[in-house]
């Protein structure tokens, strides 16, 4: 399977990139940038079969890439109750009684991304939702995917009940009375209701994930670091490329988990072997994803100093220090990119000693090993980062003081420390290659939007008025480099930039982003036609369910 020829295209016009600065011409021929400026003018004159872009509005960029994110869960998010439109506990529970009355025949009503915010302490009650569907099984997942909020149905078929111990990597919060509430967190827990609930049909699970790709198209994406792959999904992204309906890039990072190691890992190179062998051009399996901690919204993102209120409570390690240093220890030897979850400084620590163990045991090599989220990093850790030769995956939309951070993450970690978090431009001047992602559908897909809060740190509203922690703002060329350049080097492609030899994907945007008077302008600039491999992609938007 493979990309079919074109003829060579020269495009014209306004045509910038952060690293090359602005270029005269791009000459394409065979998916990569053949000749740029006066030398693409020149061999364009001897092709008699050339076809020609005329770049007459707006700019053309090096296409955008998405360094983290959950394609497959976004697109399924379609499929059910609109839960991410509402901003009520009441405005759920009424879309649930809806799309269940116009769907009498689901066996389970299952959906995402409630705002973790609407509920004090983000704990939500079976009960609310008996209300709207008391004879059928309901499971929401909350923004974060860390948590999920299930009716009574869901407990009982899940068979959770008062006497149900804490399971291993979950917590099941209770009533004053010992009664299970309703809401679970981590993956102890929901795994409890994902092992009894229902599964899509493959050819749901292909419409959605198609869809999420031509989504991603429409907002100038080309490559997308899938972060969380278990088999099932292995499949649908096979079957996918079989039915050549992956019209970008995608890598897959394969889903390490502490319960099931050693034994995950030849399942891991088997998986990497079939991908390769199947050979789409638009399909990787080169990273394994662990997760080092939870998230500080739940008290479950593994800190160094103990959260406001709760002395003792220093978060969760999802895994054994030693045994995370053994594991990437062993998946690096094997020749994947290792990939951390990492929010709380401590969790930050804990991944960085795993990674110094596989470079010690290992040697040295081309790992671009990665660190996402980063919310919180120890200044002495800082220096590792840059050290070890990391690749910082950062999620700039997370920036700001929304409501969720005011309501939850603040409260938790106290003002001073909260200061701290997201520090951008102190990576950056450390030399850590920073990538930006989105962890869609956590968040906004749309890197613009990313750009916007990475430029000015305010919320859509524009407050504050002089940006939250302004020191840690970007630059627009930086915030750009970080979603082109650099996703590109932790993709270990040559893409990225408007350069002889890079693939010839491209986006043209409505407006050049050096033009805005103000940063957080970013996010009214549009995407008006992408590229991939020099050829225009078929696009579909949907911005109501790409919002955050």
């Amino acid at each position: 399977m493979s990309e079919t020829p074109m003829a060579p295209t020269l495009f014209t016009g306004h045509l910038w990139c952060p690293t090359e600065g602005e270029v005269d011409a791009l000459l394409v021929a065979h998916g990569r940038i053949l000749a740029i400026d006066a030398d693409a003018r020149d061999h364009a004159a001897g092709i008699p079969d050339l076809d020609r872009v005329d770049i007459a509005a707006g700019v053309l960029v090096p296409a955008f890439g998405d360094g983290h994110a959950h394609p497959l869960f976004g697109g399924l998010e379609r499929e059910g109750p609109q839960i991410r439109p509402q901003h009520s506990v009441e405005g759920i529970v009424a879309e649930v009684a809806r799309w269940a009355g116009a769907h009498p025949d689901a066996e389970w009503i299952t959906g995402a991304s409630y705002d973790s915010s609407l509920a004090p302490e983000g704990l939500f009650d079976a009960r609310w939702l008996d209300a709207a569907v008391p004879d059928r099984p309901v499971a929401l997942r909350a923004w974060d995917y860390h948590t999920m909020w299930v009716n009574t149905r869901a407990l009982e078929l899940a068979g959770i009940t008062s006497a149900t111990a804490e399971p291993i990597l979950g917590e099941i919060p209770r009533r004053d009375d010992g009664s299970v509430l309703g809401t679970l967190r981590e993956w102890g827990a929901v795994d409890l209701i994902t092992a009894v609930a229902h599964d899509w049909p493959m050819e749901t699970k292909l419409r959605a994930l198609e869809w999420a790709a031509r989504a991603y198209a429409g907002l100038g994406v080309t490559w997308v670091q899938d972060a969380w792959v278990e088999p099932e999904t292995v499949e649908v992204y096979l079957e996918a490329a079989r039915q050549d309906r992956l019209p970008i890039r995608f890598n897959l990072a394969l889903y390490a988990d502490p319960r099931h190691w050693p034994d995950q890992l030849p399942t891991f190179e088997e998986t990497r072997r079939r991908v390769n062998e199947l050979g789409h051009p638009h399909l990787t399996a080169n990273t394994v994803k662990f997760f080092a901690d939870g998230v500080v919204e739940n008290a479950t993102g593994a800190l160094l100093q103990h959260y406001c209120g709760c002395p003792g409570e220093f978060g969760m390690l999802v895994w054994e220090p030693e045994l995370l240093k053994r594991a990437v220890t062993d998946v690096d030897a094997a020749g994947f990119q290792p990939h951390i979850h990492t929010i709380g400084d401590r969790a930050v620590r804990v991944a960085l000693d795993a990674l110094e163990a596989a470079h010690t045991t290992n040697g040295p090599r081309d790992r671009r090993a990665v660190l996402a989220h980063l919310q919180l990093v120890d200044e002495s850790d800082r220096i590792r980062l840059a050290s070890l030769g990391v690749v910082a995956n950062a999620e700039p939309l997370w920036s700001q003081l929304d409501a969720l951070m005011n309501v939850l993450t603040v409260p938790r970690l106290g003002e001073e420390r909260a200061d701290t978090q997201y520090p951008w431009a102190s990576l950056r001047a450390l030399g850590i290659p920073m990538s930006f992602g989105s962890d869609w559908p956590v968040s906004s897909a749309d890197p613009l939007e990313g750009m916007a809060v990475a430029c000015s740190r305010q919320t859509a509203e524009r407050e504050p008025a002089g940006g939250w922690t302004p020191h840690q703002r970007l630059s627009t060329t930086e915030a750009l480099r970080c979603y082109t350049a650099a996703v590109a080097y932790q993709a270990f492609r040559t893409a990225g930039r408007l350069a002889v030899g890079c693939d010839a994907d491209f986006a043209v945007l409505s407006a050049d982003p050096r033009t805005l008077d103000r940063p957080r302008d970013l996010d009214t600039i549009r995407v008006i036609g992408t590229w991939v491999a020099g050829r225009p992609v078929q696009s579909t938007t949907a911005p109501s369910t790409f919002d955050a």
